[in-house]
């Protein structure tokens, strides 16, 4: 144990010493915002803080939950740096066809075509900037443009429009509207003019715009190889480890009852049943938005002809849709955390059922004031700074405005002070179990001072560098170190059932947290690769985002073990449905975040991909068949041990859980990932704004397909409903066998 612990620390270091220099590389590269865009004949098109102000406009509206910029956000309006770019590049094609051919861009023969996107090409990859004097200069014909697509996007946000279901009104002040232009001009200018000293741009050529040139690199070719080669080269290792250092020692055999059965629940363990109840609610909920949500994307401006978005606009139903995934998700995680702390040790603090109603109570509050603040913002009753401390930050996943962020900082370190004070009577003993306690003390810490990495951007902070925190929160704080405290607390869990001896528990955590972080905190980087970062983002993260599937290709080993041990002896049976959807954990592991997310990390696969329905088919696949499965079998495991004398009727679990898994599945295979494949074809054979444009998506065959929808969704809703019948049967009995019954 003291070697896994040593290689621990020694990756856990060496990884953040990486990430922390790769920052300082984005913040020392990062596109510059210039203090004003003057043509060469002396005009100002756009002055001092003029862009920032544009930033705070776009994220008061709703940010990346209205279209996306440099591919993150969402999938139904355009990406906006891709859209400017195009609409940009047509317009000043279309008037040098014009003037130099009397004639329209389209009707030109090949070699005049050529000759233009040639002149194009210079005109926007050549850089212009002055950092003396902060300075871009521009050719006059790029405020031609500049003004058209103003006059557009003014249409858009003023009027509405239904394609990318953004309501009329959305943003309406001329002022603003101009602003909000000149933040999508400058993401625009990024991804089309090359770096100093470079032949390629800020957003390394990203979007795919043919008509500037705008093609793959060939560090982003390059690097793609080796990133397949270090995944296989990955997977032979581990597989030949595993043959060869798995385990021969005899498991223990399973007590002829149930080691919990007679555990009686403490008051602290009691208080947080109300925690389940609030989970299984938030789930109902954040699947009727999930319909709602989806539906705008055939019916951009209602719901089959009720005008909803008067009310629940696009923007506030995905926003609320995502957020409160993450609410219930990470509720059911810390109160199964809360729960499990007083098994661990035996015993429980004076004082523990008050703090974890005091944390319940924080935790309503921000459920509570963030949505609020989020609709008013979307709606325009909030300024722009108010915004962003009460309303809406605009950045997916930590959408919730600055307040509400600070504190759910403050509720998650409270529940880290009521985790160790649990904690500390077992971590004074010693013991084999001692080691799995350390790590769940280890992965409860970083769990609640890791989500701090959401506060160390402010209102104006660069796109650039609030990519890079904000990716710590979603990939480091959700997908690593809730990954580590779920890995030991599940292995405590069969532990505590005296299905695994303790020291093969604590050895196979910490074993699989080291391997999991060993990719996964470099891995980060993935996510970044065309986000106004340099070169040095992209090779990391290619080379250490393959690493971390390595793991999950063997996953199904863990399954199987799981599925064994749940038939060791008959009253296992009682935590059959809970260990179930930790089976389904180890599937979706395998398919969603390593199947679905290799399909798009390399970056060759992620410059034509990033924004497609490529990455919902991934985030749903990983986010609800990891993260969501995973907390509902935690939540069942609770309420199991938390009501023992009573046996469980099983029908409503049985339907919920094929339905659920079912469910997915067909939402992913009949309709996210044939859209996102179609997308991606039409984003490698034309461009990536065509891939995502009302001309592609409004096709006959894509409303189809995302049509197709319905069938999956409507299971995967059924199995949602049927789990909460069950969660409020515990409290009606309804979800209980009578005395009679086998």
């Amino acid at each position: 144990m003291r070697r896994l612990w040593i290689t621990f620390t020694l990756i856990m270091v060496a990884s953040f010493l990486v990430l922390g220099w790769i920052g300082t590389r984005i913040y020392q590269e990062m596109p510059p915002i210039p203090e004003q865009f003057v043509t060469t004949d002396g005009q100002t098109l756009i002055g001092s803080g003029e862009i920032t102000a544009g930033q705070n406009v776009w994220q008061s509206m709703g940010g990346m939950e209205v279209g996306s910029i440099w591919g993150h956000g969402s999938y139904v309006a355009p990406d906006w740096t891709a859209d400017w770019l195009h609409r940009e590049a047509v317009f000043i094609l279309d008037q040098w066809a014009k003037s130099d051919h009397d004639s329209e861009f389209e009707k030109l023969d090949n070699e005049q075509q050529a000759q233009l996107v040639a002149r194009l090409t210079k005109l926007f990859h050549t850089n212009t900037y002055d950092s003396a004097t902060g300075t871009v200069t521009i050719d006059p014909i790029r405020v031609e443009a500049f003004n058209s697509n103003l006059a557009h996007y003014t249409e858009v946000f003023s009027t509405g429009n239904s394609d990318y279901a953004i309501p009329a009104g959305a943003v309406s002040d001329p002022d603003r509207l101009r602003k909000l232009s000149a933040f999508f001009f400058w993401s625009a200018w990024a991804a089309g003019t090359d770096r100093p000293n470079d032949i390629s741009t800020y957003t390394n050529n990203w979007p795919h715009e043919p008509l500037i040139g705008n093609r793959p690199t060939g560090d982003t070719i390059v690097w793609t190889g080796v990133s397949i080669i270090m995944l296989l080269a990955g997977i032979s290792a581990m597989a030949w480890w595993y043959a060869s250092k798995r385990s021969e020692e005899e498991e223990p055999i399973p007590p002829e009852s149930d080691p919990l059965a007679l555990w009686e629940a403490t008051p602290s363990q009691r208080a947080t049943i109300k925690y389940f109840w609030v989970v299984s609610a938030l789930i109902l909920v954040q699947m009727l938005l999930g319909v709602v949500t989806a539906h705008y994307g055939v019916e951009g401006d209602g719901f089959y002809g009720f005008p909803l978005s008067d009310w629940l606009p696009y923007s506030v139903s995905r926003t609320w849709h995502v957020q409160m995934g993450l609410f219930w998700i990470a509720t059911a995680w810390l109160a199964a955390g809360l729960f499990i702390g007083p098994l661990v040790s035996g015993e429980e603090p004076k004082g523990q059922r008050l703090g974890v109603n005091v944390l319940f109570g924080a935790l309503l509050l921000v459920v509570v004031g963030s949505l609020t603040g989020e609709w008013l913002s979307i709606h325009n009753k909030l300024s722009d700074t108010v915004s962003f401390y009460l309303g809406h930050q605009g950045y997916e996943y930590v959408d919730l405005g600055r307040v509400w962020q600070i504190a759910l900082m403050v509720g998650l370190l409270l529940w880290l002070v009521l985790m160790i004070r649990v904690l500390l009577p077992a971590l004074r003993k010693t013991g084999e179990a001692k080691q799995l306690v350390a790590l769940l003390a280890v992965a409860t810490g970083a769990i609640a001072l890791f989500y701090g990495a959401g506060l160390t951007w402010g209102q104006h902070t660069h796109l650039s560098m609030v990519e890079y925190w904000r990716w710590w929160v979603v990939h480091l704080w959700v997908e690593g170190f809730f990954e580590v405290f779920a890995t030991t607390v599940i292995a405590f869990i069969f532990m505590r059932l005296n299905l695994i001896r303790p020291g093969v528990a604590a050895a196979a955590a910490l074993l699989s947290a080291t391997i999991f972080l060993s990719g996964g905190i470099i891995g980060t980087c993935h996510h970044l690769y065309f986000s106004g970062t340099p070169t040095v983002a992209l090779v990391w993260g290619s080379v250490f985002s393959a690493l971390e599937v390595v793991p999950l290709v063997l996953v199904g080993f863990d399954a199987t073990e799981d599925l064994r041990r749940s038939r060791k002896s008959p009253w296992v049976q009682r935590y059959k449905w809970p260990i179930y959807f930790f089976v389904s954990v180890a599937f979706w592991n395998m398919v969603g975040a390593g199947l679905f997310g290799f399909m798009i990390n390399p970056p060759i696969a992620l410059y034509y991909m990033q924004g497609l329905n490529t990455t919902p088919l991934h985030g749903h696949s990983a986010l609800f068949g990891v993260y969501g499965m995973l907390g509902i079998g935690l939540m069942l495991i609770c309420l199991r041990v938390l009501i023992p004398g009573k046996e469980w009727k099983d029908g409503l679990l049985r339907f919920s859980f094929w339905s659920l898994n079912g469910g997915l599945m067909a939402m992913c295979l009949l309709s996210l990932l044939p859209v996102g494949l179609l997308q991606t074809n039409a984003s490698v054979q034309h461009s990536y704004w065509y891939a995502r444009s009302p001309e592609f998506m409004q096709t006959d065959l894509m409303q189809t397909l995302r049509w197709m929808r319905v069938p999956g969704d409507t299971v995967f809703f059924l199995g949602a409903v049927a789990l909460v019948l069950f969660v409020a049967g515990l409290k009606t009995g309804h979800s209980f066998k009578k005395a009679n019954e086998s």
